[in-house]
């Protein structure tokens, strides 16, 4: 498994990807922003429970339908779980898409709950 290209993107946007149901088995689709941190591509939301982040923790195989540029990638994605990392990671995601960081939660509330994974390309 290899890095995404990265050089293409910006520092956030919105893409489509698509995880397998955990009970249903079923294909999912979901649009959502992404951030490119750190030299990652991250998937996350604010703190709660999230469907597709169940979905990951079953099967972490996912497909990314990029935008701009539009291309799809076979990816595998690695929940973001260390305490320190996140401390690390959430500013920086604040940054890149101020949108969450104007959301009513802390920084310990967004370590503590909010769902967090780091994409890589599976056929890279």
């Amino acid at each position: 498994m290899g890095c995404m290209d990265l050089s293409s993107l910006g520092s956030t946007g919105t893409c489509d990807f698509t995880t397998i149901g955990r009970r249903s088995g079923r294909s999912l689709d979901l649009e959502i922003w992404y951030v490119v941190v750190d030299g990652c591509f991250m998937i996350t939301g604010t703190p709660g429970p999230r469907r597709w982040i169940a979905n990951v923790r079953a099967d972490p195989r996912l497909t990314l339908h990029l935008r701009n540029p539009t291309r799809t990638v076979d990816a595998v994605a690695d929940e973001v779980v260390d305490t320190e990392r996140r401390k690390r990671f959430v500013p920086l995601i604040w940054t890149a898409q101020p949108w969450y960081a104007e959301q009513p939660f802390t920084v310990d509330e967004w370590v503590e709950a909010a769902p967090m994974i780091v994409v890589r390309e599976t056929n890279a």
